[in-house]
């Protein structure tokens, strides 16, 4: 067991407001980790800070008209109530434009150059002749090479999440000028992550680096595993580690050619979590390297599906190329998360503000972090709906948790004054875990216990919807109690057994207190609140709730005066929920009018390398009609067909489940690719493939004969 724990959320850009599918990446789940383990008394600090340089802020403040500073002290601000507000317990939120974070990474970047790690080259990059400027990754747009995305940028695809260089784009254009950019030579420090390749491996599949087990493989996630080894399979390649950018770390100036160059984003950025450190062990007299620099830490980073390479791979190769630090334990990177059906986008103002939101649903905040648990993406994309929303509070937090909190305050207050009664603990009650089972005090005590042990292990494995699932049902088996033994009909001719079953449900509020924590950390409050009991410590609480409950001992003793009840929820109406739809429906409208004003064009998929006619003649293609189909279990896009050739009849898997429901494609007569070596995929063979155009929007659509025709005959 490790001494400490150093986790990190990652650095968001300051160029914009908080959205809800950042909350769910990366801030909501870290917060939920860094408040368990503070339950837990461990020793932990949560760092993250406004990524303030590199080219999206300059973009920013070229469309806005101002410069660079105002516009990372306008966002900084914005970003750091947004997340007070929203309840994320940061110990520091900092700043990578503070002169700590310069001197950190720059004193990185001089390390890894004394070491050697570097390599200089002079390479052609983008240059816009139009404002006299070499254009970094963020300055260049294009259309991807991957899925044709005509709005790819020059370091990343947004629309399919393809890592890139600029001159992967085609057609690409300048973001400065809208420009065609030429090439022109420039030099530069390139990492060598080539010779990192070995290591890396071994650790991300193994957890083995240098001889010592760094992290165990089996709690990392499947597509954090996937997507680093996807990249090691390709082979690692040397990295520009400096950009041409006025705006940013300087290289060290005492470094030959440093003139006007820059730190690159990905090497600053990551180093602001350990400056971040610096910054809060000067602030509170504390030795930021133990943090960083021993074993007996365990760091973990909290990030997007989007960030996993830079965390996974080239920020663990510049720590170790260093030579001081440690790697991280665990990533665990979150997928992303759509807004009623569709992904969502900042350019396109497609997204529940997270600062809106605070403003519009004061004293809610927790039912947007329940909502955002119960959606978080954790290993596939997941959908965030208003409808959705509105019934998750309404049937879950007010009629579950708010009703049996409320229910058991209320009888207390009209049973006993609002005093917790003493109990007979030999007396058999029915238990509000299962319809027929009975219970006798401390074997209800001993579920409890077993309840919180469950959430904390779910935790630990970063399965936070699994552990808010455990929580509410406790709330549940609460409910289940009251209704199973109806004290309100009994507590005249009973009284010694509604004594207990009342007290019992004031034990499950008071464990509610403490195990809401970490997910809805306003409400918990209250509900301490009105239990008259102190507020939780984040020190250690959960350790002392669960050590009296393995004792047997009560959590809320016999005679203790309650608080007042209050609603810990309130339902939500429709007429709430319906402003909030027909916001985002004048947002559509805005930017259908905006599109309908642009030039139209088409993207077009880049044709394919010359063949020789030779190659197109061993093609054999032919008509055929679909049979049968069905959706093929545990794959999201594909169908199981059995086509029909005339002369035989094949099995083959089509990725077309999300654009055609099995029945749809039943007697659609197609044109089927006959001679393509079987393949086997999820567990079956295809024997063929199916051929569909697809358009600009990535709809697919079938390419098929005249009706009628005879199934079998060869496509010329």
């Amino acid at each position: 067991m490790k001494k400490r724990y150093l986790v990190t959320a990652a650095l968001p850009y300051a160029n914009g407001p908080l959205h809800i599918g950042h909350l769910a990446g990366a801030y909501l789940p870290a917060d939920i980790y860094v408040r368990y383990l503070r339950l837990k008394g461990k020793d932990v600090v949560f760092v993250c800070g406004s990524d303030e340089h590199g080219a999206a802020i300059t973009v920013k403040a070229r469309k806005e008209g101002t410069t660079p500073r105002e516009i990372v002290d306008k966002y900084h601000t914005i970003l750091k109530d947004t997340f007070e507000k929203i309840g994320i317990a940061f110990d520091i939120y900092h700043r990578t434009s503070e002169p700590i974070h310069h001197a950190t990474s720059q004193d990185f970047f001089r390390k890894l150059y004394e070491k050697g790690e570097f390599i200089e080259e002079t390479t052609d990059q983008y240059y816009d002749e139009t404002v006299g400027q070499f254009l970094a990754d963020r300055y260049i747009v294009g259309t991807c090479p991957v899925c044709a995305n005509p709005d790819a940028y020059g370091d990343q695809c947004e629309k399919c999440g393809s890592t890139l260089s600029p001159t992967d784009l085609i057609h690409p254009k300048s973001m400065l000028s809208g420009s065609v950019p030429v090439k022109r030579p420039t030099k530069h420090w390139f990492l060598r992550l080539d010779q990192h390749e070995k290591w890396l491996r071994e650790w991300i599949n193994t957890g083995k680096a240098g001889g010592k087990t760094r992290h165990d493989p089996a709690n990392w996630k499947n597509h954090v595993l996937g997507q680093c080894n996807s990249w090691l399979d390709q082979g690692l390649q040397p990295r520009a580690m400096t950009r041409d950018l006025e705006w940013g770390v300087d290289v060290p100036p005492e470094i030959p050619g440093s003139e006007g160059k820059k730190l690159y984003v990905w090497l600053d950025a990551p180093i602001g979590y350990i400056s971040a450190t610096k910054q809060w062990a000067l602030d509170h007299g504390k030795n930021w390297e133990l943090y960083w620099k021993s074993e007996d830490t365990s760091l973990v980073h909290f990030i997007g599906k989007d960030n996993i390479v830079f965390h996974c791979l080239i920020f663990p190769a510049i720590l170790k190329a260093h030579g001081d630090f440690i790697l991280p334990v665990n990533v665990p990177a979150n997928q992303f998360l759509n807004l009623e059906g569709r992904k969502l986008s900042t350019s396109k103002n497609w997204a529940v503000w997270v600062h809106e939101y605070c403003a519009e649903f004061e004293g809610q905040e927790d039912v947007l972090r329940y909502n955002m648990i119960k959606k978080m993406p954790e290993q596939s994309d997941s959908e965030f709906t208003w409808k959705g929303f509105q019934e998750t509070n309404n049937n879950e937090l007010v009629n579950n948790l708010a009703n049996f909190v409320n229910r058991v305050l209320v009888l207390s207050h009209k049973f006993y004054g609002g005093i917790v009664p003493s109990v007979n603990t030999e007396l058999v009650f029915k238990s509000g875990w299962e319809p027929d089972k009975t219970g006798q005090y401390n074997e209800e005590l001993a579920i409890l216990h077993h309840k919180l042990e469950e959430m904390g292990t779910e935790i630990e494995h970063f399965n936070f919807r699994e552990a808010l699932r455990v929580v509410m049902e406790i709330s549940s088996a609460g409910n289940a109690l009251l209704q199973f033994n109806e004290p309100w009909k009994t507590v005249n001719t009973n009284a010694e057994t509604v004594q207990v079953v009342m007290n019992l449900a004031l034990q499950y509020v008071a464990v509610l207190s403490v195990a809401i924590r970490p997910f809805l950390p306003f409400s918990a409050d209250r509900l301490r609140n009105m239990l008259n009991l102190s507020p939780v410590r984040d020190n250690g609480d959960l350790l002392d709730l669960l050590n009296e409950l393995v004792e047997g001992n009560p959590v809320v003793q016999p005679n203790h005066a309650l608080g007042v009840s209050q609603h810990l929820f309130s339902r939500i109406p429709d007429e709430v929920i319906q402003r909030q739809i027909d916001k985002l429906a004048a947002t559509d409208s805005a930017n259908q009018n905006a599109d309908s004003n642009e030039q139209p064009s088409i993207q077009y998929t880049p044709v394919k390398e010359t063949i020789q006619y030779d190659d197109f003649a061993k093609i054999d293609i032919r008509t055929g009609t679909i049979l049968s189909a069905e959706k093929v279990e545990k794959s999201k896009k594909l169908l199981k067909l059995e086509v029909d050739l005339g002369f035989e009849t094949r099995t083959i898997l089509s990725g077309i489940a999300e654009h055609y429901p099995p029945e749809e494609v039943v007697g659609k007569q197609v044109i089927v690719l006959a001679n393509l070596a079987p393949r086997m995929m999820m567990g079956t063979e295809s024997q063929g493939m199916i051929l569909l155009a697809e358009n600009s929007e990535g709809k697919l659509s079938f390419v098929s004969p005249t009706e009628g025709w005879q199934n079998g005959m060869g496509v010329n």
